[in-house]
Parts: structure tokens; sequence; C-alpha cells
């Protein structure tokens, strides 16, 4: 039987975002996006948790050295949100709305080459204090 460990490191970051659609109009913008439609954006203070699921190295102890992973997040995720617009500073918003959802979605496509692949990945980003997503869901 194997014994699987899951490891989390916790980041956080700000970002602006706007939700709407180019093709539609402002009321329609307005009516499914809310006050999220805005066209002068709005930020929110993500909070952001890294899940890495695998067995502990039997010579280290480690599923996966805690530094290393606060080095990908960084360089991968937090260098390119962290203080950003998401759909002006970042190739990734250009064309797909920067929901929660998306973001948690594009996080994980950052990180998961950088991460053993005999390690299961998930992502858990929290847009407010009540409000968060994870991928992938379980």
């Amino acid at each position: 039987m194997t014994k699987k460990v899951a490891i989390y490191r916790k980041e956080h970051f700000n970002a602006a975002h706007r939700l709407y659609r180019s093709d539609w109009d402002d009321a329609q913008n307005f009516e499914v996006f809310g006050k999220c439609s805005y066209p002068h954006y709005h930020g929110h203070n993500y909070d952001l948790e890294v899940k890495v699921l695998g067995e502990p190295d039997p010579v280290t102890g480690f599923v996966m050295d805690m530094k290393l992973l606060s080095d990908i997040i960084q360089r991968e995720v937090l260098n390119q949100f962290d203080h950003r617009n998401l759909n002006l500073d970042t190739p990734y918003f250009k064309e797909k709305n920067p929901t929660a959802e998306n973001i948690a979605v594009v996080i994980y496509d950052l990180l998961r080459p950088h991460i053993d692949p005999k390690h299961e990945l998930g992502i858990r980003l929290f847009e407010t204090e009540r409000n968060f997503v994870e991928y992938p869901g379980k």
C-alpha cells in the first residue's frame, strides 16, 4: 500500500481584471458579470494554495522540497501576475475571461511542467475570503 502525503504552499498576489465579452454590449456584460464588467477594471487580493501529492522520498523524506516549490511558484506565477492587470499585462487572458476558474487552470498549466509527473498537482485559488475555486476539482 502506498502512503501518499499532500504538501501545500500558500502564496498571495494582487491583480486587477475585468470580466466581459467584447462581442457583447455593456448591458449584456453587466447582466452576466455585474460590477466585474465595469470598463476600468477592479482588483483582488488573491490567496493561492498549491498542493503536491505523492510518496515521500525514502532518502530525504520529502514529497518535494518546499523551497523548490516556492521558487517555481514565484517564477512561473507571481512574477507574471502580482500587481498586474491580468487582461492587459499577461498573454493568458487576451482571448479568455480571467475568472477565478480560468486563472486556476492557467496557474496549473504554468506549474505542471515543473512538478515531477509522478506527483499530483492541485490548485486552490481564493478570490475573496468566501469565494474560491479548485483545479482539478475532486
